[in-house]
């Protein structure tokens, strides 16, 4: 096998920066990464390849690519079938750890609980586990949300 790549792409850079992280260095996951949804293009291959993007919120509005968490691009992805999972970003200098990030976007967005499932989803998905462990946690939030319907 060999090692799994990620670069950082796509953040203050152009979307660009992400098809260079894709087809030079041959990653399998983008951080950041968005600004991709500005080119067409670069949506529908991280779509079709479900390229993940681990999307830091809090940290994308401190380095002020949105001027707040309800302008952010997030709720865009998900509606477009991106594979993207919130994130922290240097949770001492942005402000907020994996469960501020995740409670603010989902207040600022208004994401639905299918939103919410999908990003739950996703974070596995984009994870670097072995495929059984991805499967038996992707099982396991099935079953809760069957659970709690």
């Amino acid at each position: 096998e060999g090692w799994l790549t990620v670069a950082h792409a796509g953040e203050e850079g152009p979307a660009e920066y992400v098809w260079q992280a894709l087809d030079l260095l041959k990653v399998q996951r983008i951080d950041h990464g968005v600004r991709s949804l500005e080119d067409k293009k670069l949506v529908e291959r991280l779509v079709d390849e479900q390229v993940p993007l681990t999307v830091c919120p809090l940290s994308n509005v401190k380095l002020q690519l949105f001027r707040s968490l309800e302008q952010h691009n997030l709720k865009a992805m998900l509606d477009q079938g991106v594979c993207a999972t919130v994130n922290s970003d240097d949770p001492a200098y942005f402000g907020g750890y994996v469960e501020d990030n995740f409670s603010a976007v989902q207040s600022a967005l208004k994401l639905s609980r299918e939103d919410v499932v999908q990003l739950a989803k996703n974070s596995f998905r984009a994870s670097f586990l072995p495929v059984d462990d991805k499967q038996r946690y992707l099982a396991e939030i099935d079953q809760v949300m069957t659970a709690s319907s």
